[in-house]
């Protein structure tokens, strides 16, 4: 067995090299998932083509339900680009990834502070920002 990976994701890999056609399923929440178990497998297997993919279409997956999962995971992995990508949508986009749950699915503790820490330094800005407004006005 290949640990924390199932059977549609291995058989996604096994296809992409036999094919070299990247198969991520059906929407936007799986194809995040699989791209994410196929990125796991290149690296262990040292399939860089497939791990380049599988980084783009990570990249290109970040929406509001999937910000905080994608998130956490570059957190775990320690993939930098995406990470900072994802606390930038998240930061943007907070209204939207609210309501799509994503607050709710976030379960990493140093994911969560980082957040935090994100929207308390938008807050001093904007505080600073008024404050130069008014001094302008005077």
């Amino acid at each position: 067995t290949v640990p924390k990976t199932d059977l549609a994701s291995f058989t996604a890999f096994i296809d992409y090299l036999c094919t070299d056609q990247l198969d991520l399923g059906e929407g936007e929440g799986e194809q995040a998932r699989r791209a994410l178990v196929l990125r796991e497998l290149a690296q262990m297997y040292q399939v860089p083509r497939l791990e380049l993919l599988c980084a783009q279409a990570l990249q290109e997956s970040v929406a509001p339900a999937t910000a905080v999962p994608l998130l956490e995971a570059a957190h775990t992995t320690g993939d930098g680009r995406l990470l900072a990508q994802c606390r930038r949508y998240v930061a943007d986009h907070a209204a939207e990834v609210r309501a799509s749950g994503g607050v709710e699915q976030l379960r990493d503790f140093g994911v969560a502070k980082g957040l935090l820490g994100d929207a308390l330094d938008q807050v001093a800005e904007l505080k600073g920002a008024m404050r130069a407004l008014r001094v302008a006005e005077s």
